[in-house]
């Protein structure tokens, strides 16, 4: 029987891809392991593997062809022994009108990054199982879903190629595998914006250059919008002394021993010294380092520490494990090697989705003081400003003082104001007697 070659969803929170390269072409051999696509997702370009063998017979969605939502039937594999006469089941996908692509970038294996597969359903021509609203769900777990007041997009299935089974439903009524509210929904409670020929209409004729949105830029517009229609943020300030710590990053980066070709085995930054104090308050005050649903909070063993990195077409947020157990040596070689591979869009998802927290960093751009917007399910951002000498008192008397201002963005939901409070003068406790963080 032919197999059907869904469009995989190559994270827990993509919705659609770009296809944007067929590696196999119709009538080739295909193994199990085969890179058969280059799929373009919000964040990165990954290589999808096949995880059955057959022919190739038809693909239905032609390369270049953007937004294709998950799940859709995108190509078919024969199976030994069958011909195209199979292909009568495969309904094809008419190709959306031209839109501009973002910049291609090499290719990411994700191993293992199986195609999700299915035989083609006899009664529904390319159905894939899905019923009312797109939701690939069992009849079963669609009744208890509407008795519990489930919504099934929220539910993360753990049946065969993703489907949501009855056990699904019954840890959801607990909590348990339940995704954020869906685009669908947060966009049906969001207040309507101007339309876009309105928009045009108020500038002239051949004054601005129409540039399309890539799938980066709608994911960024979508989830911050999301972010601040349904996150309370409130928002608190603190100025830091960081002579010591400047005085002591000299100090470490003049003594750094030197690897086999003679360079600095590492190099430390104002902003390594930020992600250790953070990761470090985080486990002094835990209440703050939690992450809501609507169920219960999580509240973390670890401190994972998500850092805002600027690329091109708009940013991305890498994640330090465990960051308060990490040096301040390894921490700067591993956001050194997170940021480079994030300009080059080669980040796998494990490596930008989840984190408890973030920094957000604009000091080196003169930026005094800002705030930031948070990422769930992270519960807080924070947003560090340019370090500047200014006047301060110091036992009754004015001084000059580098000083730095870090403004915490925190979801008050999860984050009480005064933990909120105690997680920036703990902050602060590391960042102005940064020996702290070198025990």
């Amino acid at each position: 029987m032919s197999v059907n070659i869904l469009m995989p969803a190559l994270s827990p929170t993509m919705e659609k891809g770009n296809l944007a390269k067929w590696v196999k072409k119709e009538g080739d051999k295909v193994k199990a392991g085969d890179v058969i696509a280059e799929i373009e997702t919000d964040k990165a370009t990954m290589e999808v593997e096949a995880v059955d063998e057959g022919t190739l017979g038809k693909i239905v969605v032609p390369e270049g062809t953007p937004d294709v939502p998950v799940n859709q039937v995108i190509a078919v594999l024969l199976e030994e022994g069958e011909d195209k006469a199979a292909l009568s089941q495969a309904k094809p996908a008419s190709k959306p009108a031209p839109v501009a692509a973002p910049p291609k970038a090499p290719a990411v294996s994700t191993a293992p990054a199986p195609v999700q597969q299915a035989p083609a359903p006899k009664s529904q021509a390319a159905t894939n199982g899905k019923g009312p609203g797109g939701v690939f769900a069992s009849p079963l777990a669609r009744r208890l879903a509407k008795n519990a007041g489930i919504e099934l997009s929220r539910v993360q299935g753990s049946g065969p190629h993703g489907r949501i089974v009855a056990r699904d439903i019954e840890g959801a009524k607990g909590g348990a595998g339940l995704r954020a509210p869906t685009p669908a929904t947060a966009r049906a409670e969001m207040p309507a914006g101007m339309p876009d020929d309105k928009i045009r209409a108020l500038f002239e004729q051949g004054s601005y250059e129409f540039v399309p949105h890539d799938l980066m830029r709608k994911a960024i517009a979508r989830r911050l919008t999301e972010s601040k229609l349904t996150i309370p943020h409130y928002y608190l300030s603190i100025d830091c002394q960081i002579d010591e710590l400047l005085k002591a990053r000299e100090e470490i980066n003049s003594s750094t021993p030197k690897s086999a070709d003679g360079k600095p085995r590492f190099k430390l930054s104002v902003n390594d010294f930020v992600i250790k104090a953070l990761a470090l308050a985080l486990i002094k005050v835990p209440d703050a380092n939690v992450s809501w649903t609507d169920a219960g909070m999580l509240k973390h063993k670890h401190a994972d520490v998500g850092v805002a990195v600027a690329i091109k077409g708009g940013l991305i947020t890498p994640i330090i494990r465990h960051a308060e157990d990490k040096t301040l040596g390894t921490i700067s070689n591993e956001m050194r090697d997170l940021g480079i591979r994030a300009r080059n869009r080669k980040l796998k998802p494990s490596e930008y989705e989840g984190g408890s927290a973030a920094v957000s960093n604009l000091g080196m751009y003169g930026v005094k003081e800002f705030a930031g917007v948070i990422n769930p399910p992270q519960a807080s951002i924070l947003a560090v400003g340019a370090g500047e000498e200014r006047p301060v008192v110091k036992n009754g008397k004015v001084a000059v003082a580098t000083v730095m201002t870090a403004t915490l963005s925190a979801d008050h939901r999860a984050v009480d104001g005064a933990v909120g409070a105690e997680l920036l003068a703990a902050f602060k406790g590391y960042i102005e007697k940064p020996t702290g963080m070198l025990a």
